[in-house]
């Protein structure tokens, strides 16, 4: 257990990561109502939606209402997908906090999932980099695969290292390390992100990871103890790849909170207040969600016990 209260700051992913792969479609007032929900629970960011085309993605085809018609807490940053120059444009004329750009380091994962060579994403992300440069808007890479690829196998480490060093040189200054497919394992994790963190100590690094193979919480201790302090999640585990076979949904929010309190860190989360938002969840996408805690509750949850056993031993 951490000597004090150390903060790790939580980012919600699900209105994005989430819904995007949900056959339900969720009405914008309802995305609406859950995002400003959030907004009100500590989170230090909240990836809101996708501008990608509204035919590759039409879950968010009203990523542009969504986001002028959410409150905005001036304590989140807001973020959003962006794959391209055009989806550039019309997140920047939204007002976005950051813009956060995907590429696979698994080759046969980009090609599945964006239908681009890695060499082709780079240079499609390299044009969105210097349309946002001069802008207060900040930069996030996100790599894919970073852990694992369900069809190549183990991704080799050094791999990973030289991606990031292609954006760190486009003056990339935020990168998320994501385990897109459950495969990582905690002491693969200690070691790549504290060498992340050693090669490129001006980077701000948060870790993403599902929750396929249940090491989700095992991994994000073993970050800790390397020195991340960001970790993606999803509002009722949520969420997963389409193009990793086998991926189940995102680290579960509520979980991976009640997890850290317990272990002695400051979330700066509303926990009640979260379990109430992911309440609203089956009804929205029409089915039951992952999260445990929103089945058994908090470790804190009481219950009576059954009448006879006060009179044993009598």
């Amino acid at each position: 257990m951490p000597s004090s209260r150390q903060r790790i700051y939580m980012q919600e992913v699900a209105t994005r990561d989430g819904f995007q792969n949900e056959a339900q479609f969720i009405e914008t007032e309802d995305k609406i109502r859950v995002i400003d929900a959030l907004s009100a629970c500590g989170f230090a960011k909240i990836e809101v939606t996708s501008f990608t085309s509204p035919k590759a993605i039409p879950a968010l085809r009203d990523a542009e209402e969504v986001m002028h018609r959410i409150t905005r807490n001036p304590g989140v940053e807001y973020t959003v997908l962006v794959p391209n120059v055009r989806g550039a444009e019309r997140a920047l004329s939204c007002g976005i906090d950051e813009a956060n750009l995907v590429m696979s380091v698994s080759e046969t994962h980009n090609r599945s999932n964006l239908r681009m060579t890695r060499e082709q994403s780079f240079a499609q992300l390299t044009q969105v980099v210097s349309a946002i440069s001069g802008s207060h808007v900040a930069v996030n890479i996100s790599l894919s695969t970073s852990f694992g690829c369900p069809m190549e196998g183990d991704i080799d480490e050094d791999e990973v290292m030289r991606w990031l060093d292609r954006f760190a040189g486009l003056g990339v200054a935020r990168a998320t390390l994501c385990d897109t497919t459950g495969m990582a394992y905690p002491s693969q994790v200690r070691a790549m992100a504290a060498r992340a963190r050693r090669l490129h100590p001006e980077m701000v690094f948060t870790l993403h990871f599902h929750n396929t193979r249940s090491m989700a919480q095992a991994n994000t201790l073993a970050a800790i103890s390397a020195g991340i302090d960001r970790f993606d999640a999803s509002l009722g585990g949520i969420g997963g790849c389409p193009y990793a076979p086998g991926a189940s949904g995102n680290a579960c929010t509520e979980d991976m909170v009640h997890m850290l309190e317990l272990e002695g860190y400051d979330t700066g989360i509303d926990l009640p207040g979260l379990l109430e938002v992911s309440a609203l969840l089956p009804g929205l996408i029409g089915h039951d969600v992952p999260s445990q805690l929103l089945k058994a509750g908090t470790r804190s949850r009481l219950h009576p016990a059954p009448a006879y056993a006060a009179d044993i031993g009598r």
